[in-house]
């Protein structure tokens, strides 16, 4: 046996997947699907009929949950695909930093200090809005495959 010490390097993770697998034939709209590495909802789903050679194939049509671009994939409807799981929590806004990453409040009550602020201008300019006028802001934040991303608003009422 050899005398050397072996080194892992560890990531820390639990190793939990950031997908599942799930038959083609059986996502549906208003579903999520991973479609080019990118976790998407679908938003249209047709299924052709089974040719000379056997499969029937879905066609998705998905928009990218954190970018909003259209993406489509033709999958075999007994194949499996890659369906990404997706999570929304709520955080109550805390503050705004000038370089465009918020402070949030967690459940547990430690800060999370690590999002930046939407894209979305509509979404960008409520949120900026009502943290001015001095509003309790709760934002909602969807987390799927390693992003995260404010993707939603509610007022509580005055401070």
């Amino acid at each position: 046996m050899s005398d050397e010490e072996h080194h892992f390097e560890s990531k820390a993770d639990a190793g939990a997947s950031k997908t599942y697998p799930q038959q083609a034939g059986t996502i549906r709209k208003n579903g999520y699907i991973v479609i080019k590495n990118r976790p998407c909802k679908v938003v249209e789903v047709s299924t052709s009929k089974t040719g000379k050679h056997g499969h029937a194939k879905c066609h998705f049509v998905g928009i990218d949950i954190f970018n909003g671009k259209k993406l489509e994939d033709i999958v075999p409807s007994s194949h499996n695909c890659d369906v990404p799981h997706v999570t929304r929590t709520d955080y109550q806004l805390i503050d705004i930093s000038e370089d465009g990453f918020v402070s949030l409040l967690t459940e547990n009550g430690n800060t999370k200090d690590d999002l930046k602020l939407p894209t979305d201008e509509s979404l960008l300019t409520q949120i900026k809005d009502g943290f001015a006028e001095g509003k309790d802001l709760v934002v909602s934040v969807m987390s799927s495959m390693g992003e995260e991303q404010i993707c939603a608003l509610k007022d509580i009422g005055p401070k």
